[in-house]
């Protein structure tokens, strides 16, 4: 049995992104929130403001991209 190749369709031609982008996305957004956790809490350990502030950033920035991703994928 062989294949038709008129009938085979890319993911580049249905719009669908490869597994791989959707799993890197993912960690990229997981790696973010870990970043924005570990700066807040070295910021409050140093007392430090505005670092508390920078983690907080990165942690919701990737909480968005993480709820964002789960919305499309």
């Amino acid at each position: 049995m062989s294949i038709d190749k008129s009938k085979v369709v890319s993911q580049e031609e249905t719009g669908e992104p490869a597994p791989m982008d959707v799993v890197d996305q993912r960690v990229e957004s997981e790696m973010k929130q870990l970043e924005g956790s570990a700066k807040k809490d070295v910021a409050e350990g140093l007392q430090n403001k505005e670092l508390a502030r920078e983690g907080d950033r990165l942690k919701k920035e990737g909480e968005r991209e993480l709820k964002e991703a789960a919305e499309e994928g």
